[in-house]
C-alpha cells in the first residue's frame, strides 16, 4: 500500500463503512452458514479487508499506546493488533473453501479492531 503521508494518520476512519465490508462475509451474527460471495467479489472483498486492516492496525495501536501500560483495554487492543498483523501474512488460499476461510478471518479481525478503535476513543483522556 502506498504511504498516504502523515495527514492520513490523523484522519478519522469511517468505521461504519469498514464494518459493512466485514458484514458481507460474516453476516449479522457472524454465522458460519452465511453464503460466500462469488469468486470475483471475494477477491475484491479480501483486498478491501486487507486495506482496512492496514489502516486500522496503526490507528488502534496509536490509541492503545496512549493509555497507561497497566491498562486492560490497552493490553487487549495491542493483542488484537498483533493477531491482525499475523492474519495479514496469510496467503489468499488456492481453493475456494480456503479463500473464503481466509477472508472471514480477515473480516473477524477487522470487526474486532473496529470495536477497539471505538472503545479506545472513549478511553482517551
Amino acid at each position: 500500500m502506498a504511504d498516504a503521508g502523515p495527514r492520513a494518520a490523523t484522519l478519522p476512519l469511517d468505521i461504519g463503512t469498514i464494518r459493512e465490508t466485514a458484514a458481507i462475509l460474516l453476516g449479522p451474527d457472524d454465522a458460519p452458514d452465511v453464503l460466500p460471495p462469488a469468486p470475483c467479489e471475494l477477491d475484491t472483498l479480501t483486498a478491501m479487508l486487507r486495506g482496512h486492516l492496514e489502516l486500522l492496525i496503526p490507528g488502534v495501536e496509536a490509541k492503545a499506546r496512549r493509555l497507561p501500560k497497566e491498562s486492560v483495554p490497552r493490553y487487549c487492543a495491542l493483542a488484537c493488533v498483533g493477531e491482525a498483523t499475523r492474519k495479514l501474512r496469510l496467503g489468499d488460499g488456492c481453493t475456494p473453501p480456503v479463500r473464503v476461510a481466509v477472508a472471514r478471518k480477515l473480516a473477524r479481525c477487522v470487526k474486532a479492531l473496529c470495536d477497539h478503535y471505538e472503545n479506545l476513543r472513549a478511553e482517551q483522556p
